[in-house]
């Protein structure tokens, strides 16, 4: 299967999409009966639909392109050695975070195709339906295609269900790509609903927000015009017009508010097992291996980390009085379970975390363990690796999973709120020249977080946006694109980002990923590697 190229199995996957529902204990074939069952039922294009929604959650879950090798976060290994994603290093078409990020995003591409070429086929649709249905699946093709090009450049543009089996595809230039996105969201800012009366649909504020989010970052390419910028603050502007800020940061990153005017778009996972699938998996980001130390246990409040983690740099962003940083990352753990290696109970203090360092003669006096800033990659005897945890992803009660099982999570993934909808204006405003503006958005989420110093105009730039972005937005998006977008990435993951910075290796091909060799291979070629991975 590995030679299989994910677009010819586009192809596989709409076949059996229809005849899934076939008897597999009759000989009759029935793939006829089987289209004509489901295409004679109005809800098939919400079922249609709805498996783009479901594609949505392993296309975002695939955080590895989104994450390493950027300036806030970097993998969880001592600051040594080599790694092809987060420092650059031999990275080859043949990685296997690049194949799968490309695979998930053209798996919701194939499945919305097939709801846009079966509509007119559906029997009893209303006219209301059918224009809802196709502006939805028309958004989650555009934020497919978004991501893609972005990372890969100029790729394939698949806007049919492909019925046949077929190997040659050639690559649309970036222009077109970005051309049929905007395409895609006019018609479905045209057709979704304003306020949805399910929540989880995507509404107009969604198709704005990426529309805001695509032509900002449009407007710095070469293809981009300054208007690009005026329309993406305006754009903004209504969103954040239509969702206000949660007064509270703490408030606004629990599990008992994640419904709240705040969000845009979220992509839902709940209780039932049978709906949320394989789970949310953010709860498990950035920890490390915390089990091991006296007082700890494998917890369905802490979790087990995945293989990343934040930069020093990431920490030093939070100012006094940030209100964030407590909602954002966790200083204090406390045992769970009594050591007799140490005086600790369950309810004491176990690691702590503190924000300044504090002297040896402190340290030695304390039975817990304390970690002291810049030394969260230095092995203490107990890990290699340790830093403050992330808190704003905890999802409580889920069951602690080793590797390789499903992680159960249960909170939605927020996808998009006007949070960054702010961030996103301030940039627009400051490419437009408007930095007073910039700066009044940026101060809005200052003043939520606590913070009383606003920052002026004159100081609005936009690395100051970056790290503003990256104290709010923490593991919520994708900060790579964020770096590409602004043509900092390199710059800045050599000056943050400590493994990246050790193998020095990142260089400008590097602003695009390598396109999949198997992609590459089943089109004879047709599919051209990016410029620096031949």
């Amino acid at each position: 299967m590995k030679n299989k190229s994910i677009l010819l199995l586009l192809y596989t996957a709409a076949l059996f999409t229809f005849t899934a529902c076939a008897d597999y204990l009759e000989e009759e074939n029935r793939n006829f009966l089987s289209d004509q069952i489901l295409l004679s039922n109005p809800q098939a294009l919400d079922q249609l639909v709805a498996n783009g929604y479901d594609k949505l959650r392993l296309a975002t879950s695939n955080f590895d392109l989104d994450h390493q090798g950027t300036d806030v976060f970097t993998r969880r290994d001592i600051v040594a050695g080599i790694s092809d994603l987060n420092d650059y290093v031999n990275l080859l078409p043949t990685n296997g975070a690049v194949g799968a990020y490309w695979a998930n995003y053209y798996n919701v591409i194939a499945a919305v195709n097939t709801a846009i070429s079966r509509v007119d086929e559906i029997q009893g649709l209303s006219a209301a339906d059918r224009t809802r249905g196709l502006a939805e699946a028309k958004f989650l093709r555009a934020y497919a295609y978004f991501h893609l090009v972005e990372n890969y450049g100029g790729v394939p543009l698949i806007l049919e269900e492909i019925q046949t089996a077929q190997a040659e595809f050639n690559r649309a230039s970036e222009t077109e790509v970005y051309s049929q996105i905007i395409s895609d969201l006019d018609e479905a800012l045209a057709g979704v609903e304003e306020t949805p009366s399910l929540y989880g649909r995507a509404s107009k504020d969604a198709v704005r927000h990426l529309k805001a989010k695509v032509l900002l970052t449009r407007g710095y390419k070469d293809f981009g015009s300054a208007s690009d910028f005026t329309e993406a603050a305006a754009l903004a502007e209504t969103v954040i017009g239509n969702r206000p800020l949660v007064d509270d940061f703490a408030s606004l990153v629990s599990r008992e508010n994640q419904r709240n005017s705040e969000v845009i778009f979220a992509v839902l996972y709940g209780a039932d097992p049978v709906a949320r699938g394989i789970g949310n998996f953010r709860h498990l980001l950035f920890k490390f291996v915390y089990d091991v130390y006296p007082g700890q246990t494998r917890s369905t409040l802490y979790h087990r980390g995945l293989g990343r983690a934040p930069t020093p740099y990431f920490y030093e962003l939070f100012e006094e009085g940030d209100d964030r940083e407590a909602a954002t990352i966790r200083r204090l753990m406390i045992a769970e379970v009594n050591s007799a290696e140490r005086a600790i109970t369950a309810g004491d203090t176990s690691i702590y975390f503190p924000k300044n360092p504090w002297s040896q003669e402190e340290i030695q006096s304390k039975e817990y363990e304390v970690i002291n800033p810049g030394e969260y990659y230095t092995p203490n005897g107990i890990t290699q690796v340790h830093f403050p945890m992330f808190k704003k992803f905890d999802d409580p009660g889920v069951p602690y999973t080793n590797p390789g099982i499903n992680p159960d999570g249960e909170r939605d993934a927020v996808l998009m709120r006007s949070g960054e909808t702010r961030l996103i204006a301030a940039e627009a405003y400051l490419q437009a020249g408007n930095a007073t503006k910039a700066a009044e958005h940026l101060n809005a989420l200052r003043s939520r977080a606590g913070l009383d110093n606003p920052i002026a105009p004159s100081e609005v730039t936009l690395d100051r946006i970056l790290d503003e972005s990256a104290i709010e937005m923490a593991g919520e998006i994708s900060r790579w694109m964020d770096l590409k977008r602004t043509g900092r990435l390199i710059e800045r993951v050599l000056a943050h980002n400590p493994h990246a910075a050790l193998n020095n290796a990142i260089k400008p091909f590097h602003y695009l990923r390598p396109i999949p060799q198997s992609e590459v291979d089943v089109s004879g070629g047709t599919i051209e590697q990016n410029e620096g991975y031949n």
